[in-house]
């Protein structure tokens, strides 16, 4: 991937007037580009392994296979692609659910052009993006009673806690610790096992719930 690479959107949605809405909008800059429509989770899931897009746009509420299945499909099945929830709902399952399954971003549908785009940008780039409404969600959630979370990191899970906070991947952290990249690797599972984490997503919103990292 090069920084003047198009990036290759699928979008995901039941409603046609609403996936028209986001291929005219994204038809409007360059580097981007639709490469595949789909109307439910199941044609979300055989599309992506025919076409192999950079990002979905993933709506939730679907009939038949809902957006957090079929987002856990595509996570498991296209890892290099990356899945953006986006839609009208911020129910702390939904929010949950969505980054368990393997999604990096959590948008609502009223989201401005810009942020839209620019999120996309970042999950090309391997960076997550939520809406602050989902992350106040999330943190709502962590005032529930509970144990405390993150007292059981070293301090050298907590470097690699900031630096994944930073959006770097395995090999761009071992670059910044100056360790190979199966002791970054290492270090990153053992932070996603500590935190309760199902993928890089969900720690990162931990952490910053939870003030982990500075």
């Amino acid at each position: 991937m090069t920084d003047t690479s198009e990036i290759r959107v699928m979008i995901v949605d039941d409603h046609r007037v609403v996936r028209s809405g986001l291929k005219t909008l994204l038809l409007t800059f360059d580097d981007l580009k639709v490469v595949a429509e789909a109307t439910g989770g199941e044609e979300a899931v055989r599309l992506c392994a025919e076409v192999k897009p950079d990002v979905v746009l993933m709506d939730l509420v679907m009939p038949g296979m809902d957006g957090v299945a079929a987002t856990r499909k595509i996570h498991e099945q296209c890892p290099q692609t990356q899945v953006i929830a986006l839609t009208s709902f911020k129910d702390r399952e939904l929010v949950q659910g969505a980054l368990r399954a393997g999604a990096i971003g959590y948008l609502l549908k009223d989201v401005t052009a810009d942020e839209l785009t620019n999120a996309i940008r970042a999950a090309y780039a391997g960076k997550p993006t939520l809406a602050p409404e989902a992350a106040q969600v999330l943190i709502q959630a962590t005032h529930m009673p509970a144990e405390k979370v993150g007292p059981d990191l070293t301090e050298r899970e907590r470097e690699v806690l900031a630096l994944m906070v930073q959006g770097l991947n395995n090999g761009q952290i071992a670059d910044k610790l100056v360790v190979s990249v199966s002791t970054a690797k290492f270090h990153v599972s053992s932070v996603l096992s500590k935190l309760g984490a199902a993928t890089r997503t969900e720690a990162v919103a931990i952490a910053l719930q939870n003030h982990l990292v500075k």
